[in-house]
């Protein structure tokens, strides 16, 4: 769809021309990029020729799907301004800033977490993401890395005057679920943040947060990644946890609170924001994904949370590798490792470690990757269970560090390893992590077909396939998918054959 036309658009007209792309040759990859994004889009040379001769106006993500396609074949980025559609973007900056101040970062990540609603509310509706296609950018992370690096620890960030904590009200029982088999999620419950909505009113912050308000949205935060590591980042579950910010969460941070309590609140919401940001990134969202990142860490300085940044920066750094931007997730694994060296557990580091070591393999530096994976190894052996562990990294055993070597090894070329390493990984139950156990699955499948052993392949495929089937997650699609493709040499086997078409019929199905 287009709105009315502005006259004709030289400047697109005339990148056009530069890049050697004739108006069919645009509309097809304007085509192929939105299906990648789960969009069915149908424009032709016909629909190329109005948006430059006319200057109609295709609408929500196409412009950036637009100098997307353009920009690949120019070999560089391609700002909407320069194909004369700059005005398109709603929200350009929304979620990128990374203030200095405490309260420009509450403003920041608030602002965040209301536009998805607003947006779903506009005529035309849509999610916020679609209308980001093609504006992340590795660099975008340059300045919020740097400043946290410089300050990972803000001073006081007591709100309100006079503050002090007040005796908590006795907890009201939580309403019965309506399907015992399937409970509600407690982010969707109205608690304290609805309340401190409604004490909200003409610039008033009358409601003062206590300890327990930040509790629960860290048992929120906990519940989450259970919902997220069993069903996948686009399951109905996860997509409460955008809403809690919004309902519960950026009440409170308006609210008032003591130095003690908002360090708890900011730490909470960090969590939070930063599994949003991971479960856009399963879902194949990496522009929203940027921006809930970017603001996770910048509430994790806010609650002078070295360990939960260096959390946000790995994170980071494994989006950025998934990417193509491996020198630049190096970078990112590094900034966490410095900053936590003698603040963070022994897990915690660990787990830095191995993140650095996946983007070295990335990279191609196998002595570097090597160097990190025996720290990661090194320091996870010296981890005991009664250390502090912070709760998020309770994901985090020598099965995940043996699934993530196989991948290391895997880039790296070397077949042998892989299989040892994903034998080990997969020797581990697992029925907690369901995504993680499929894209391991994956993983052996591809190693094994690059052995030769295809019984072994098929068998490992066929059970990813399945798990596939069972969860919401697109960085789940898009293994088996390349599964599929080592599998091609061996499509004159009847069995592989067989795994390829249960595999597409998956695929099909909606994520």
């Amino acid at each position: 769809m287009s709105i009315s036309p502005r006259g004709p658009n030289e400047r697109l007209g005339a990148l056009l021309s530069l890049a050697q792309i004739s108006n069919a040759g645009l509309a097809r990859r304007v085509n192929d990029l939105g299906a990648q994004r789960g969009l069915t889009l149908r424009y032709d040379k016909t629909s190329v020729a109005r948006w430059v001769s006319k200057g109609m106006v295709p609408q929500g993500p196409v412009p950036h799907l637009i100098a997307t396609a353009i920009g690949g074949k120019l070999g560089r980025p391609v700002p909407l301004d320069e194909i004369g559609l700059g005005d398109t973007d709603p929200t350009p900056e929304l979620g990128l800033a990374f203030p200095r101040e405490v309260a420009a970062a509450v403003r920041s990540a608030t602002d965040l977490w209301r536009v998805d609603l607003e947006l779903r509310r506009s005529p035309g509706g849509g999610r916020w993401s679609d209308s980001l296609s093609g504006t992340f950018s590795v660099a975008a992370y340059a300045t919020p890395v740097s400043r946290w690096l410089i300050t990972p620890a803000d001073g006081s960030v007591a709100r309100g005057e006079g503050v002090s904590e007040k005796p908590e009200p006795p907890e009201k029982p939580e309403p019965p679920a309506a399907d015992p088999r399937v409970p509600e999620p407690r982010v969707a419950a109205p608690t304290a943040g609805s309340r401190a909505a409604d004490s909200l009113t003409g610039g008033e912050r009358s409601y003062r947060v206590g300890q327990s308000d930040a509790t629960k949205l860290r048992e929120a935060a906990q519940e989450a990644r259970r919902w997220d590591s069993k069903y996948g980042g686009g399951d109905w579950r996860s997509s409460m946890v955008p809403e809690c910010l919004r309902v519960e969460a950026a009440p409170l941070l308006l609210a008032s609170y003591s130095d003690t309590v908002g360090r708890a609140l900011f730490g909470a919401t960090a969590e939070l924001t930063r599994l949003a940001g991971w479960m856009a990134f399963d879902t194949g969202q990496h522009e929203a994904a940027q921006r809930y990142y970017i603001q996770a860490l910048r509430l994790a300085r806010a609650a002078a949370d070295v360990p939960l940044g260096g959390y946000v920066l790995a994170s980071m750094s494994l989006q950025a590798c998934y990417r193509g931007f491996a020198e630049e997730a190096v970078d990112l694994a590094q900034a966490a490792l410095e900053r936590n060296r003698g603040l963070a557990t022994a897990r915690t580091m660990s787990f830095f470690h191995l993140v650095e070591a996946r983007a070295q393999a990335r990279a191609g530096n196998a002595a570097a990757c090597s160097t990190a994976l025996t720290a990661a190894e090194n320091a996870l052996g010296r981890s005991r269970a009664g250390d502090p562990d912070p709760a998020w990294i309770d994901f985090y055993a020598y099965d995940r560090l043996a699934a993530d070597a196989a991948e290391c090894f895997r880039d790296l070329g070397v077949p042998a390893k892989v299989r040892h390493f994903t034998r080990e990984a997969l020797a581990r139950p697992t029925e907690g992590f369901v995504r993680s156990h499929g894209l391991r699955l994956v993983v052996s499948a591809m190693a094994e077909a690059e052995a030769g052993n295809l019984d072994a392949a098929v068998e490992a495929g066929s059970r990813a396939v399945e798990v596939a089937g069972r969860i919401s997650s697109q960085r789940s699609r898009e293994y088996v998918l390349e599964m599929l493709r080592q599998l091609e040499p061996f499509q004159g086997e009847r069995r592989v054959r067989e795994l390829t078409e249960r595999a597409r019929a998956v695929l099909a199905a909606p994520a």
